[in-house]
């Protein structure tokens, strides 16, 4: 048997749940004109939609006007108010897609240095700083998707004047884009210079892949295609090692989180 969590996007006003229903009501209101043009497109009694449109209009105001008729006739239209709470419900849809479709990258390597809860583990990619546990060495950094900022190598700040510790340059392997949300994966280049031991270093040529979760819009701002070099930053706090020997896995893939 297999488990999987659901996520379901509700706004919540008064004691009042709006859910993606009321939206596609309102939306079908919108895009009809008519409160019964809206219930016949989906399929429901115009006596219930409009009784939800009351009812939701106790805790929020006025979400419809009517228009008189005329030469083209009356209508129904959706005020600012309904607007903005269309806008506000998609908004945390993307957001909770984002966490819905969060991976993790991981990355096997050695602690090398050590301040506080903070610690630098060499990695084949390079130093990454990232939260590490007391006592362990050989180590296995994840980093989830979320965390993860992908910015234009020209406009990136310097290390020094940024609160990313962690910064790492990559090739767009490729754009997974969905409901306004893009998975996108970056190829990072291997350091020249890791002192890796040959057990924590990956002897394949496959490169070392880290995932990032952006909206679509960043996606068209950054112009982010496959082949696209850029800059993933992400902050120490948002890193975290464990011991090999417990870690799910290795190689430096992206896992999927439970």
């Amino acid at each position: 048997m297999t488990l999987e969590k659901e996520y379901k996007t509700e706004l919540a006003v008064d004691g009042k749940t709006i859910d993606r229903r009321d939206i596609e009501m309102l939306e079908a209101i919108d895009e009809h004109g008519s409160m019964h043009a809206a219930a016949d497109a989906l399929g429901r009694s115009y006596a219930r939609l409009q009784g939800r449109v009351v009812e939701l209009e106790e805790s929020l105001g006025d979400l419809t006007e009517r228009r008189r008729g005329g030469k083209g006739g009356g209508g129904t239209d959706l005020t600012q108010t309904a607007l903005e709470v269309c806008q506000q419900f998609e908004r945390h849809q993307t957001e909770l897609d984002g966490v819905a479709r969060a991976t993790e990258s991981v990355f096997p390597g050695t602690v090398r240095e050590r301040t506080g809860a903070l610690g630098t583990v060499e990695t084949a990619v390079g130093p990454v700083v990232a939260l590490v546990p007391e006592g362990t060495t050989d180590v296995q950094v994840g980093v989830r998707s979320d965390a993860v900022v992908l910015s234009d190598l020209e406009e990136s700040p310097a290390g020094g004047e940024t609160s990313f510790r962690n910064q790492f340059t990559g090739t767009v392997s490729s754009v997974d884009a969905s409901d306004g949300i893009a998975r996108v994966t970056l190829a990072l280049e291997r350091a020249r210079d890791s002192a890796l031991d040959s057990d924590a270093a990956d002897d394949s040529s496959d490169p070392f892949e880290l995932e990032t979760i952006v909206t679509q819009t960043s996606v068209d701002t950054l112009d982010i295609d496959p082949g696209t070099r850029m800059r993933a930053s992400f902050k120490a706090t948002a890193a975290r090692a464990i011991p090999r020997a417990v870690a799910p896995s290795s190689g430096g893939q992206p896992d999927q989180l439970d």
